[in-house]
């Protein structure tokens, strides 16, 4: 019998400068769009309504930023995180070009970091993936870390290498599309009369509303990005894991979060970075999810008077409302109920 599948890297697979080619380029169509919606609800205006898009200088309406990061991320995973234990963070994300229905994403990756775990049995890799659109574009170019299984635990350990990533992306290095303005954005059709303006370094928003996650959901979800990865489909191998069931892909938590921050940042019309991130605990379906966001920064864009930049930190919960913004207790623990931290940057119009 000759074997022509692919089993996915384990460990002990990656190298340090290693290039990875991602399969399988992606045009995304507007059926995509539609389905995102309906997995989110997300609501904000300019990926909603091709005529406001229009009116703030774009040709149509893009894809949430968080569904051209999904596209990007879904390239990556049978060649980095089919094997994964657990997705673990994201550090210096720049997003490009807005993407289109119409237009193909594909994704390369360069490994950046390896260190194996004290118990021999698995690692933590780093990698840089970059996602382009047909012309060579960049739409996305991030870093993030994952933790693989060995599938030879004998196999030596790689000389350590734990990458030095910014813990937060200069407002010089954001990238604000050539033809945007928002001379004519109207506050009343976005959902919000709330400005960057308006915001202060401090503040912190309880987003009130919540959605509980079902299980079909998410693999549907999932499966939309091409994300293969075993722990959230493969329920028979999942039984003998420590958890027993099916782990809910993180971005899901990620685009939850995100659609529930319309309520109070309604505004915030594009996801220009990911300062870093991080999994904090496993979520399974029946889970409820809430949010909370703290303004961490506010950044004048070089050039710019119309928009500003706000650097957001936005918290997700698991069965607990953030009437009371749960996060870290005395000692530096997470509450038990955080599922998501995200540090993260958004352009909103100024007055």
């Amino acid at each position: 019998m000759t074997i022509k599948t692919n089993p996915g890297n384990f460990f002990e697979d990656f190298r340090m400068g290693q290039e990875l080619i991602h399969a399988t380029p992606r045009t995304v169509t507007a059926g995509d769009v539609a389905l995102y919606t309906g997995l989110f609800g997300v609501r904000f205006a300019i990926n909603s309504s091709a005529e406001f898009a229009r009116g703030m200088g774009l040709p149509e309406a893009p894809l949430d930023d968080f569904l051209a990061f999904h596209f990007v991320f879904g390239k990556t995973v049978p060649d980095i995180s089919l094997n994964a234990v657990a997705n673990l963070g994201y550090a210096q994300g720049r997003f490009g070009v807005p993407i289109y229905p119409g237009d193909t994403v594909s994704t390369t990756s360069t490994v950046i970091g390896l260190r194996q775990n004290k118990d021999g049995k698995s690692g933590v890799v780093y990698v840089r993936s970059i996602g382009v659109n047909q012309t060579g574009a960049m739409v996305l170019d991030y870093c993030r870390w994952v933790m693989v299984r060995k599938q030879n635990e004998a196999a030596a350990a790689p000389e350590p290498v734990t990458p030095t990533l910014p813990g937060v992306v200069a407002a010089g290095d954001l990238q604000v599309p050539d033809t945007l303005h928002v001379a004519g954005y109207n506050t009343a059709l976005a959902g919000s009369p709330y400005l960057w303006d308006d915001y202060v370094v401090g503040e912190k928003i309880d987003h009130v509303d919540a959605m509980t996650i079902e299980e079909a959901e998410h693999m549907i979800a999932t499966r939309l990005y091409q994300n293969t990865a075993k722990v959230h489909f493969d329920a028979m191998m999942q039984k003998a894991s420590r958890f027993g069931r099916r782990l809910i892909y993180g971005g899901h938590i990620i685009s939850l979060a995100r659609s529930l921050s319309f309520n109070g940042l309604a505004n915030a019309f594009k996801v220009v970075a990911i300062n870093g991130g991080r999994h904090v605990s496993p979520t399974f379906a029946g889970h409820t999810i809430y949010a909370w966001s703290e303004v961490l920064g506010k950044m004048e864009i070089p050039g710019r008077s119309d928009v500003g930049a706000l650097r957001l930190r936005t918290v997700a919960t698991k069965d607990k409302a953030c009437a009371d913004f749960p996060f870290k207790d005395a000692e530096g623990n997470y509450d038990p109920s955080v599922a998501l931290d995200f540090d993260y940057t958004v352009l909103m119009p100024r007055r």
